[in-house]
């Protein structure tokens, strides 16, 4: 048989490659490497810490880049802003650049966790100081098998050196806001200003996808209260309650396209407008609510006097992925300790066992009663050892 006409005069070789086809081997593309991150084992998204490593195992390893964290604040900002400083101090350690935004105390005394570890000769060595090397976790229940985060002593100030050597950017509302601007004015103001200030820390420090190859940690301090010029928390029909929402529709914009991430906190307590609360969690990717035993029953009652207060999931994002990764645990419980903030499973109060020691004369036989249908209730009755 003659030979097609296509390949007369064509070696073997150039047959061969004639006939290949096209298909070739997809490569993974290369991860981009920044120190204090690592890619989720679930949808490959790049993850930071918390600084709260029980906090990182809820929301399914660690806060993805370009993710809006929602904090309900307790009664008396106590917890909330204490995981606040949590996250700020990660940013220290792994030397990521912080934005702070506060509107009624100074950005410094955010920016003032208490790390662990003596002062020590040289900045590196002061950055290791700040952890618990071969601290083993917590709790296990709640800790997941690779090593992610530090550890913090809660007992101990940071060292003016390893201030001063972060990087921050701070955004103070007083130094923003005029005090003779009206109601309506000063609300939107204060939340347009705050945005287009963190825009030109992210265009300015170069925290665009295509060029920066560092994080910046965003931490913005109670909004939605009055601090901040809003009328939220003051009436149950706000007049003007879509100014935050359109905030945080333009923050999640924002950190989308720049290798940035923000923890936010709200005092949810104080707004009465359900539906609006709901509005704003949808709007942000993860949402946590503490609260705290402090000035309740609660805090004298036995059954949580291994506690401080009480941890509620409100929203995990299923990011890259069709399903949400959902916490094994839905009863949770914090507590701060001397030296560390935990996230524990809430272990329900059980009755003692009767011991089988205890006298035939101290405890009363079961008594079969019969109701009216003929059907046999028993009940128990037990007699507490003198």
């Amino acid at each position: 048989m003659a030979a097609p006409m296509n390949s007369v005069g064509k070696t073997s070789a150039d047959r061969l490659q004639a006939n290949c086809t096209s298909f070739q081997k997809k490569t993974r593309s290369k991860l981009i490497s920044i120190p204090g991150t690592r890619p989720s084992v679930q949808n490959g998204q790049l993850l930071v810490s918390t600084g709260v490593t029980s906090l990182d195992y809820l929301l399914g390893g660690g806060l993805a880049v370009g993710t809006v964290l929602l904090i309900e604040e307790d009664r008396f900002d106590s917890y909330s802003r204490m995981i606040l400083k949590y996250f700020l101090a990660e940013g220290v350690v792994c030397r990521h650049e912080l934005f702070v935004a506060t509107a009624q105390d100074n950005p410094d005394e955010i920016l003032q966790p208490r790390p662990t570890g003596e002062p020590q000769d040289s900045l590196d060595a002061m950055t290791i100081a700040w952890r618990y090397q071969n601290l083993p976790k917590v709790q296990s229940a709640l800790a997941s098998s690779s090593r992610f985060g530090h550890y913090y002593d809660v007992s101990k100030t940071m060292e003016a050196e390893i201030r001063q050597a972060a990087k921050c950017h701070c955004f103070y509302l007083p130094d923003h806001i005029t005090p003779s601007s009206a109601a309506h004015s000063a609300r939107v103001e204060s939340y347009s200003a705050l945005l287009k200030s963190l825009q030109e820390v992210i265009h300015r420090e170069g925290f665009d996808l295509s060029k920066s190859r560092n994080i910046l940690r965003v931490g913005l301090h109670s909004l939605g209260s009055a601090l901040w010029g809003d009328d939220l928390c003051c009436h149950d029909k706000p007049r003007h309650s879509h100014a935050l929402t359109t905030f945080l529709y333009g923050l999640r914009a924002l950190l989308r396209s720049s290798l940035s991430v923000a923890v936010v906190t709200l005092p949810s307590h104080l707004i009465q407008d359900r539906a609006l609360m709901g509005n704003i969690t949808r709007l942000c990717d993860n949402a946590i609510a503490l609260e705290s035993f402090k000035g309740s029953e609660r805090e004298t009652n036995p059954l949580y006097k291994d506690y401080h207060g009480l941890l509620f999931v409100r929203q995990v994002p299923h990011l890259n992925c069709l399903a949400r990764q959902l916490p094994d645990h839905k009863d949770l419980a914090f507590k701060l300790k001397r030296k560390q903030f935990t996230i524990e499973v809430f272990t329900h109060f059980a009755p003692p066992k009767l011991s089988s020691h205890v006298p035939q004369s101290k405890v009363l036989e079961d008594e079969a009663l019969k109701n009216a249908d003929g059907t046999q209730l028993h009940s128990l009755y037990l007699c507490l050892t003198l």
